[in-house]
């Protein structure tokens, strides 16, 4: 491989952490085969204390993959010119594919609330073979309240795989959008023609819209899915379908079912009656259906349950499913009153894969 030295390229963020971060960004060489993306790097202080810089790289080679991409972040005060912190971090993708993108995140080597601005250089890549597209990627339609959750499965192609991970990076509204925050799910060794479930559930920025979900291993990377996350739902309804579940009889919770073995489908609904509703009493339908994931969805089950809510709070309800075919399913879950007018928001989707 041949390595490839080029010059500087820096882009200067002004961070006032009262107001959020205002940042400045400077494209002085366009023709460089990779070059940070046009989009304005984000920049936060976490949990820990420590400082975090995130945005994009782009290959802007055509036919060449590149590797060991190394970025230098600086980190600064307001009083001094020098840098009082420094960190060399990489790329989410190992290898990044001709024409290709990747985030990164990188932070600051220790937490220092001192910091208030951060300077971006990328400093050198090699040219790489790189990988083969062997990976796919999938998630349920997803929103968030409280946290935010995701269901998804990775298909793997014919070769077996190791450091497999699935990456989650969120999005802003702004125009382009700001990268707020990358998340890692790691899944490790995967075999060849296999399909692996995931779940995501964090807290997140709220600020998010939106978020690219890709993959990588040791030997396959995948497409970036670009997914939009829908807005925290807002109780007008009066009951609120806020999980979802698949269980064994000993309660259990299950990424992987056996046909014609029993599961139970277990949902948690938080009731609050609005103003109007002059009973504490109220009559509903739970219905759980369930369809083979593709491009036609077959419905494979419907089940349902009738219960009354009695005041408030949360209550849960559970259907049994016995699964009598191989394949990929989701799983929806509704909650009707007795004249089939929908009392809540369409349920969180589960993905399952039943072997």
């Amino acid at each position: 491989m041949q390595k490839i030295i080029f010059s500087i390229f820096l882009i200067l963020i002004l961070v006032p952490f009262s107001q959020g971060f205002s940042q400045e960004y400077y494209d002085n060489a366009p023709t460089l085969t990779v070059s940070l993306n046009n989009d304005t790097p984000f920049v936060y202080q976490d949990s820990e204390g420590y400082t975090v810089v995130v945005g994009m790289i782009e290959n802007n080679d055509s036919l060449s993959a590149v590797t060991n991409v190394r970025i230098q972040v600086n980190f600064y005060n307001d009083l001094d010119p020098s840098p009082i912190d420094s960190t060399i971090g990489e790329t989410t993708l190992e290898a990044i594919p001709p024409n290709g993108k990747s985030t990164y995140s990188i932070r600051s080597s220790s937490p220092n609330s001192e910091i208030t601005q951060a300077s971006v250089t990328l400093l050198g890549f090699d040219s790489s073979e790189g990988k083969q597209k062997g990976l796919s990627v999938y998630s349920s339609d997803v929103f968030f309240d409280s946290s935010f959750r995701l269901s998804g499965v990775l298909q793997n192609g014919g070769a077996p795989n190791s450091n497999t991970n699935v990456y989650v990076a969120f999005y802003d509204g702004f125009e382009p959008s700001r990268f707020l925050h990358v998340s890692t799910i790691e899944l490790g060794d995967v075999m060849p023609d296999s399909e692996i479930l995931f779940d995501f559930d964090e807290q997140i920025d709220s600020r998010a819209v939106g978020f690219l979900l890709f993959a990588e291993s040791d030997v396959f990377y995948s497409d970036f899915i670009d997914v939009k996350i829908t807005p925290p739902q807002s109780l007008t309804k009066l009951v609120k379908i806020s999980d979802v579940a698949v269980k064994d009889t000993s309660g259990n919770k299950l990424s992987e079912l056996k046909v014609g073995t029993t599961v139970n489908i277990e949902s948690q609904t938080w009731v609050q009656f609005s103003l109007k509703q002059n009973s504490n009493e109220t009559p509903y339908t739970y219905y759980v259906q369930i369809k083979e994931s593709g491009e036609s969805p077959y419905v494979e089950f419907i089940g349902k349950y009738d219960g009354r809510f009695i005041g408030t709070g949360l209550q849960t309800q559970t259907i049994d499913w016995i699964p009598e075919r191989h394949g990929l399913f989701f799983i929806e879950t509704f909650v009707w009153d007795r004249n089939n007018v929908p009392i809540a928001e369409q349920g969180p989707f589960v993905l399952v894969i039943v072997k």
